[in-house]
């Protein structure tokens, strides 16, 4: 009885141990070493694409979020400092550029060796336009995680700022741990997912304000001499022999785990194209695969009228090719179009009057939440793009009123699961060591 007892209690301690580790899962594949197969090669009648050697890549219709390229890009990959964009996004849609930031241990501790920075110091104030622009030219870890405390009143809350704007924006594979993409095994992301989070930021007026400088210049402060930056971003940087003229932005991002990623945008002839490669040897391949992947778009494919709606298919494809389905989504009509079965866009109508919503099939369900997500997008630019402060109008609640309830609620719902499984298991284990005490006494 004695030893059954015993084996119970092991089994529930080991059942905490599981629990404990159930939000590390998604990132046991994050650096497997193993280049992704290209999904879009199988599309009957698609443009061939370009060698990409990164292990994992996506391209995207900066307008219509429709895939152009896929090479695993649903995998999850670790992100490193392609993590601020997020960061930068959710602190300019929640503060001022006049709003003071205030350098306490929780950004110096990042002021290490071996961690981007800009050397911050203790009690250093500067405008949190300052802070922007060097989390995005310098990559700074210490700037990151000072404006996570001032914007969300402790990083924790930041954090979890961030991980509700990336569902928000449909993202299905991320969880962000801390707002400068250092390693941590539950801090993860997708190309695909990167790429949704860079549309979102190329639809923020201040935040394109931001990203289209190379270089910027925080004057002196109270603790230390002017501080002069000058993007390391190749296909920014004219003196590079990587340079590409239509490149508008993107965030690189580098740790051992992760390797070298990169995320980017360029623009040409009013067509915007979003390229995201994750886990190179080197920052030359991702730059390499990136532009590849831009001249693929600009030199195959054709933006084509559909009711008053631009979008993108390959060169010589019509509207008559298109197939159609329609669900509806937020009081809209979507009428969503395909191309050999691949999502190319959508027509969003106003519903006329009350109808029954359009079930969802299984075959449906990614692209519905794809389209849902563009169109929260949408709604929120066309109510608030004036001051780029948006919240967002879909029937969901706002930032601010976010921000208070993570304020006091704290941790994150994935931790608020693990606690509440931890604490039953070990109430478990107690009431079993309470009758093994008993039956012995």
């Amino acid at each position: 009885m004695n030893k059954g007892i015993y084996r119970i209690a092991a089994g529930v301690g080991a059942a905490v141990i599981l629990v404990s580790s159930a939000t590390a899962q998604a990132a046991t594949v994050t650096a497997n070493g193993t280049p992704a197969p290209v999904a879009s090669d199988s599309i009957a009648g698609w443009p061939a694409a370009p060698a990409v050697t990164s292990e994992t890549a996506v391209l995207i219709d900066a307008d219509t979020g429709a895939v152009l390229y896929d090479k695993g890009m649903d995998e999850y990959r670790y992100p490193a400092s392609t993590t601020k964009l997020m960061t930068l996004l959710v602190a300019i849609e929640n503060s001022s550029p006049k709003d003071i930031v205030t350098f306490t241990e929780t950004g110096i501790r990042d002021v290490t060796w071996d961690s981007s920075n800009i050397n911050a110091q203790l009690g250093e104030t500067m405008t949190m336009k300052d802070c922007w622009m060097a989390a995005y030219i310098k990559s700074a870890n210490e700037v990151c995680a000072q404006i996570a405390e001032t914007v969300g009143g402790t990083e924790a809350n930041f954090v979890e700022m961030m991980n509700q704007k990336a569902k928000e924006l449909g993202c299905t594979h991320t969880h962000f741990a801390n707002a400068s993409g250092l390693p941590d095994e539950n801090h993860y992301s997708s190309a695909h997912d990167l790429a949704k989070i860079m549309r979102a930021c190329l639809r923020n007026k201040r935040f394109r304000q931001v990203m289209k400088c190379s270089n910027y210049k925080i004057p002196a402060t109270n603790l230390s001499e002017a501080r002069v930056m000058h993007t390391h971003m190749p296909l920014m940087a004219k003196e590079s022999n990587l340079y590409y003229a239509d490149c508008i932005g993107g965030k690189t991002g580098f740790s051992t785990d992760a390797q070298h990623t990169l995320v980017t945008a360029a623009e040409r002839n009013g067509r915007t194209y979003i390229a995201v490669t994750m886990r190179a040897a080197d920052l030359g391949i991702n730059c390499t695969d990136s532009t590849s992947l831009f001249n693929y778009a600009f030199d195959n494919f054709d933006t084509i009228d559909v009711d008053g709606t631009a979008m993108t298919v390959p060169k010589g494809v019509t509207v008559n090719d298109l197939t159609t389905d329609t669900a509806e989504r937020n009081g809209k009509i979507l009428t969503r179009y395909y191309y050999s079965g691949q999502f190319v866009g959508y027509v969003a109508e106003a519903q006329p009057t009350e109808t029954p919503a359009v079930e969802e099939t299984a075959e449906t369900a990614a692209e519905s939440s794809e389209t849902e997500a563009a169109e929260t997008v949408t709604d929120s630019l066309e109510t608030t793009e004036n001051d780029s402060q948006a919240e967002v109008q879909t029937g969901q609640k706002s930032m601010s009123e976010q921000i208070q309830e993570i304020r006091t609620e704290g941790l994150s719902g994935m931790m608020k699961a693990l606690l509440i499984a931890m604490g039953v298991m070990a109430v478990i284990l107690i009431a079993l060591l309470i009758a093994l005490y008993i039956k012995n006494g």
